[in-house]
């Protein structure tokens, strides 16, 4: 709201917090004057420019106020104590009947039982609700929180009590190359036999990876190459099926064709 000073046209900015102490009268800071500011009170601006804010008649009644919103009810009145009929009024030694009858028992405790069942009811779909749902964010995330070093270990040992089984969880980055080595395959001709020993540094059992063997020249240049699945080097499904546990070395065997005598190296790649 904006109000102006009779005596310098001064316009100030105010809320109606600062008519409250003076019933509306303030001081002017710039002429130290003192005016009723209800008299140009103006909730906007006019537009400019402007010299005077229109002045408002301060003599009239009072203006009705018509939208209430809020009332306090009425108190109620004190209920009037019946007269005596025939001139004959109660005896002072006599205690007066009390009416009983507007009285109506109500087995509370039942109603009691019954809010508590409908609460433990709420409660326990409450729970079941908030199981299924970590239930069903556990799952999710179920290979972070198996590879992750807090959780991994508690999933396992509540596995483990439980009788299941945890999936495995890829990671081929804690796949160790221990050893390898390459020699004519003592059967086929034209054949290479690769053996490696790989070792699982991870806290959790891995699936057994896809390997890439690469033969390469004495350049580097690449002559062959060859993907094995797990089941090309691992014959046995209850043992591709319980995958590499954690901390075990596993020995594994790979069959190549001889690329010729150029082929001098060789690498492995998990994946």
């Amino acid at each position: 709201m904006y109000t102006q000073c009779p005596e310098c046209l001064t316009v100030y900015k105010l809320d109606a917090a600062l008519l409250v102490p003076a019933c509306g009268c303030v001081r002017c800071s710039h002429c130290d004057g003192v005016f009723n500011a209800l008299g140009t009170l103006a909730e906007q601006l006019p537009p400019e420019p402007f010299t005077h804010l229109p002045v408002h008649d301060l003599d009239k009644d009072p203006p009705p106020l018509d939208i209430a919103v809020f009332r306090p009810k009425a108190a109620p009145a004190p209920e009037e104590q019946p007269a005596a009929e025939d001139g004959i009024g109660a005896k002072e030694d006599e205690t007066p009947s009390e009416d009983f009858s507007h009285l109506v028992f109500t087995p509370r405790f039942a109603k009691r039982r019954r809010r508590s069942w409908h609460a433990f009811a709420w409660t326990m779909v409450c729970v079941v609700l908030l199981v299924g749902l970590g239930g069903q964010l556990a799952w999710a995330k179920r290979d972070t929180l198996i590879a992750d070093p807090t959780f991994g270990p508690w999933l396992q040992w509540s596995c483990d009590m439980l009788g299941c089984e945890l999936p495995l969880v890829s990671d081929t980055h804690r796949l160790r190359l221990l050893a390898r080595d390459v020699e004519a395959h003592p059967s086929v001709p034209d054949g290479l036999l690769i053996t490696a020993s790989v070792r699982n540094d991870a806290a959790f059992a891995q699936p057994y990876p896809t390997v890439t063997i690469t033969l390469a020249d004495v350049d580097g240049k690449r002559l062959a190459m060859r993907r094995f699945q797990p089941g090309d080097y691992v014959g046995d499904p209850a043992a591709r099926a319980r995958g590499l546990a954690a901390g075990v070395t596993s020995a594994m065997v790979f069959e190549v064709q001889d690329p010729g005598q150029k082929a001098v190296a060789f690498e492995f790649a998990f994946e």
